[in-house]
């Protein structure tokens, strides 16, 4: 199964890749619609960075980072617009401009009324695990099970979001790569991605250019695609939904490739 290609778009000036790229709205635009053209299945648009060590903004400095953009590709992209938040506002000001996804780091725990918008808007949701707070959440994380810890975890938060009245097939969850996870734990998730098929709900893997993909060699965020491209690989390979990255050109491709070496009518007609 070849996922389909979230294609992040931070429009923040502090977020740990691509901070300060597109806070610009028509930079935004153009990158997204240059997603779309790569293609990207669907664009996640945060104005939060929920980065290691990164502070949390007013409810109005993300709302004026976010609605602006909101607005500038709604009718302009022929692809679903998820909005990255942790706060029932923001869920509801996208969701007025045509944004059908949340993508909450928190997974619902930070805001108690970020469920009931979902559910009333009839919004899916991406629930991704997350140990403590993005300011201090890289400070000594510890686990005894990082699997089945993150699997009870997630298996929670799905009972509690189908307790609220949001359907199972809307759910997406995500195990939180990078996201109070140690170096260890998170090629641990990587290997174990099979025993979250258990959750009965679409997964999301969400490795693009993190710290730990730049383990083997030192490398900036920029220069991390291939152990990225490695986890979008094991992905795939265990069936997962959906991938989140921001190298989407090169992610796509690659997809490409692999699916057209197990079927070669995807190739018929194509350059030799």
């Amino acid at each position: 199964m070849t996922p389909k290609v979230l294609g992040i778009l931070n429009v923040t000036p502090d977020s740990f890749s691509d901070g300060g790229c597109w806070m610009d709205v028509e930079c935004a635009l153009e990158r997204a619609l240059e997603m779309v053209r790569q293609g990207a299945d669907a664009i996640d648009i945060g104005g939060e960075s929920t980065r290691p060590g990164s502070l949390e903004v007013s409810l109005e400095e993300e709302l004026s980072r976010v609605v602006p953009v909101l607005e500038a590709v709604r009718g302009k992209i022929a692809v679903p617009v998820s909005i990255d938040t942790r706060r029932s506002q923001v869920a509801r000001a996208a969701a007025a401009l045509g944004a059908t996804i949340v993508n909450d780091t928190s997974a619902l725990v930070d805001d108690p009324e970020l469920a009931a918008v979902i559910a009333s808007e009839r919004l899916k949701v991406i629930l991704m695990h997350r140990q403590g707070v993005p300011l201090t959440m890289q400070e000594k994380p510890r686990y005894s099970h990082v699997i089945a810890e993150i699997r009870e975890f997630l298996c929670q938060r799905i009972d509690y979001c189908v307790s609220v009245g949001i359907p199972r097939e809307n759910i997406i969850a995500d195990p939180g790569l990078g996201f109070g996870k140690r170096l260890v734990d998170n090629y641990e998730i990587g290997r174990g991605l099979e025993e979250f098929r258990s959750l009965g709900v679409s997964l999301l893997i969400g490795a693009s250019r993190k710290s730990f993909t730049g383990a083997f060699d030192d490398s900036p965020p920029e220069n991390r695609l291939p152990a990225s491209l490695a986890f979008v690989s094991r992905a795939r390979s265990v069936g997962v939904e959906w991938v989140r990255v921001h190298d989407v050109a090169e992610t796509v491709t690659y997809l490409s490739a692999l699916a057209a070496i197990e079927d070669p009518v995807l190739v018929e007609g194509g350059k030799s």
